[in-house]
């Protein structure tokens, strides 16, 4: 809204000062809102998030009683937000929310099962499934015929793979759906997902300004999508609530993001990366997600063959709290790999 200002404040026309006061905007409504609406969820979740079974038995003492559904305080902030700092003719804005908000409230019904039955499971992981891929590929299916069907490869200049739109469908829900069970498989101890996900917000952030520059994604030979850059005041907002959340989510933890949050930032981060043509880009970006993620398929698929476990436990931080380490430790040195991978990330940007 305030982008149509921009006759009367020229500072409002530019993509990065609005991307700027998108991340500290969304920070304070997020920040501010914070203690009044983990006393709301508290008023509302009697016993809090369902602590899983077969998870570290410290976490039923712990976590026990910590408010779920957080990641609607950063589903909020992030749409004010960009309501109030983007520029609402772009089709790309609308998408991108639709996307954050339609796999939100997967999380969200999942949440409130597993409150209302007091089951960490929640919903069956096929009725998840389904209505995941449905999404990713009606989305997908839009974005295909939007910008393209064409999958840009890092470190190569000019190799570019043409997909059918059928195909494209098929590789932007496995996109989609990855990243959204990705960031919800790492999202178990206090802080863990949250700042990875600030992390990369901040890196698609500058790769999205490129690919929406005509000039920048000239010279450093990435896709020139007009419009694009307005997603950075989007992704601004994500850096911004994000930051604010883990204001209330470091340990220990005040509030949990829930299925509802982690669903919702791994679907747009996926989202984001597919559109601007960096999906590849991102699984090295968001690393921590897929090995996380890996690390729970690769056990399933040894144990039902073998009856052995190859980690202690699943996913990966679980392994790492079975050998002992501290769940600060532990969750200090996966943001010291976020930000390493952030840079790498970045890097990929020149190095073609």
């Amino acid at each position: 809204m305030l982008y149509f200002l921009g006759a009367f404040f020229p500072l409002l026309r530019y993509q990065t000062f609005r991307g700027v006061c998108a991340v500290l905007l969304s920070f304070l409504i997020s920040w501010l809102w914070g203690e009044s609406f983990i006393r709301w969820l508290k008023s509302q979740q009697k016993s809090g998030q369902p602590i899983r079974d077969d998870g570290p038995q410290r976490h039923r003492t712990e976590k026990a009683g910590t408010p779920t559904m957080g990641g609607l305080l950063i589903l909020f902030s992030v749409t004010l937000t960009t309501f109030l700092l983007s520029n609402l003719s772009v089709i790309y804005v609308w998408i991108i929310l639709f996307v954050m908000w339609a796999y939100g409230s997967i999380g969200l019904l999942d949440d409130l099962h597993k409150l209302k039955t007091n089951d960490y499971h929640g919903f069956s992981a096929r009725q998840k499934f389904i209505l995941q891929f449905v999404l990713g590929g009606t989305v997908s299916l839009v974005i295909g015929l939007l910008i393209g069907c064409s999958i840009y490869f890092p470190l190569l200049k000019n190799f570019v793979l043409e997909l059918p739109l059928l195909l494209f469908i098929i590789w932007g829900s496995v996109v989609i759906v990855g990243s959204t069970n990705a960031v919800n498989l790492t999202d178990g101890l206090d802080g863990l997902a949250i700042f990875p996900v600030m992390m990369a917000s901040f890196s698609l952030a500058v790769i999205t300004y490129v690919v929406g520059h005509a000039v920048f994604s000239k010279y450093l030979l990435v896709p020139y999508v007009p419009q694009m850059g307005e997603l950075v005041i989007f992704l601004g907002a994500w850096m911004g609530g994000s930051l604010g959340f883990l204001w209330y989510n470091v340990h220990p933890a005040r509030i949990f993001m829930g299925d509802t949050g982690s669903l919702a930032a791994g679907a747009s981060l996926g989202a984001t990366a597919l559109m601007i043509k960096h999906e590849l880009v991102w699984g090295i970006i968001g690393a921590i997600f897929v090995v996380e993620a890996l690390s729970v398929i690769i056990q399933v698929f040894y144990y039902k063959r073998t009856k052995k476990r190859i980690f202690l436990m699943a996913p990966l931080h679980h392994h790492f709290e079975q050998m002992g380490l501290k769940e600060s430790t532990i969750v200090t040195r996966f943001w010291i790999v976020a930000v390493l991978l952030s840079v790498v990330g970045l890097a990929m940007l020149k190095l073609r």
